[in-house]
C-alpha cells in the first residue's frame, strides 16, 4: 500500500491509472483530481503508453465527490488547469462554488474526455454520482458484475452532477429514470441502456480490461486519436457540450436556492451519510 492518493504504472503500452483511497471508497477530493490529472498528463507524453486505464482501489470504483473525509480539501487552492478562472479561494458565495465546480468537476473531466489516447475506465463496486462523471468521462467502460451506479444528487435539489453526460449516456428515458428516483442501477441495466461496454466477472475485470487495452494498442497512434476525436465531435454535435453548459447554470441555480432558503446549505441537507444511503 501506499499513500500516494492515486497510484501510476506502465503495463506494456498500457498506462494503468488507479485512485488509492479506498478507506474512503475513493471519494473524488481535490488532491486526488489534480493527481489523476497529472498521471494523465504523463500518460500522454509517453510515447510508448497507446491507451490508458482508470481504476479503484479496493471494493469500489468511487463514491463521488468527496463531502465527508478527513482529506475533504474543498478550501485549498491548486494551480488551476482546466478552466481559465481565478481561484475560488477567497471568494464568496456563487463566485466561490462557480469558480471551484468549472475547474474540477467539469473543467476536469472536459479535459479528460480530449485526452487524444483511448481511455478506459475499469468499474467495480460502487460508482457514484462524481464517480459516474469519471468512468463517463473516458471512451470505454468495462464494469463488473457487481458493479452498481447511481446519480441521487436530486435529493438535494440539484439536476444531476456537474458533468451532465446523462442524456448521451443513457438515452433520455433512462436518464430521467435514474435523476427522477435516485436509485441505484446494475450493471446489467447500465449495458442494457448502451452506457457500458462490457460486463464481466469481478475476478476477470482487470485481465479483461487489459486485454481489451492490448488489443487497442495495436492500432496506429495517431489513427486512434482522429478516431476519438470525431466520435467526440459528432456527440458535441449532438448537443453534448452545449447542453452540459446549460445544465451546468441550473446546477449552480440550485446550490443557491440551498443556501437562500435553507441557512447557507447548499447541499439541500445531505451529507456523505445520507447520499451514501440513498436508493
Amino acid at each position: 500500500m501506499t499513500d500516494e492518493v492515486v497510484r501510476y504504472e506502465r503495463r506494456g503500452a498500457t498506462a494503468l491509472v488507479t485512485m488509492n483511497r479506498p478507506e474512503y471508497r475513493n471519494a473524488q477530493n481535490s488532491a486526488m483530481t489534480y493527481a489523476l490529472d497529472a498521471a494523465f498528463t504523463r500518460a500522454v507524453a509517453d510515447d510508448e503508453v497507446k491507451v490508458i486505464v482508470l481504476a479503484g482501489a479496493g471494493k469500489h470504483f468511487s463514491a463521488g465527490h468527496d463531502i465527508g473525509s478527513p482529506g475533504r480539501d474543498a478550501d485549498t487552492s491548486f494551480d488551476r488547469k482546466a478552466v481559465l478562472w481565478w481561484d475560488h479561494v477567497g471568494a464568496e458565495g456563487g463566485d466561490a462554488r462557480f469558480a471551484r465546480e468549472s475547474e474540477v468537476y467539469l473543467g476536469m473531466c472536459r479535459r479528460w474526455r480530449e485526452i487524444p489516447k483511448p481511455t478506459i475506465a475499469s468499474v467495480q463496486g460502487a460508482c457514484i454520482a462524481g464517480g459516474l462523471m469519471l468512468a463517463w468521462a473516458c471512451d470505454l467502460i468495462l464494469a463488473s458484475e457487481d458493479a452498481f451506479f447511481a446519480d441521487p444528487v436530486v435529493r438535494m435539489g440539484i439536476p444531476g452532477v456537474e458533468y451532465f453526460a446523462h442524456p448521451w449516456v443513457l438515452g433520455p428515458r433512462a436518464a430521467k429514470e435514474v435523476l427522477f428516483t435516485g436509485e441505484r442501477f446494475t450493471a446489467a441495466q447500465a449495458k442494457e441502456w448502451g452506457m457500458l461496454t462490457r460486463v464481466v466477472p469481478r475476478a476477470e475485470l482487470e485481465t479483461e480490461t487489459l486485454d481489451l487495452a492490448t488489443r487497442i494498442a495495436g492500432m496506429p497512434r495517431f489513427g486512434l486519436a482522429l478516431a476519438k476525436k470525431a466520435v467526440n465531435q459528432a456527440e458535441d454535435l449532438m448537443g453534448l457540450r452545449s447542453g452540459m453548459d446549460s445544465v451546468f447554470g441550473l446546477h449552480h441555480f440550485a446550490h443557491a436556492h440551498n443556501a437562500e432558503v435553507a441557512g447557507g446549505d447548499s447541499l439541500g441537507g445531505q451529507d456523505a451519510r445520507s447520499m451514501r444511503d440513498a436508493g
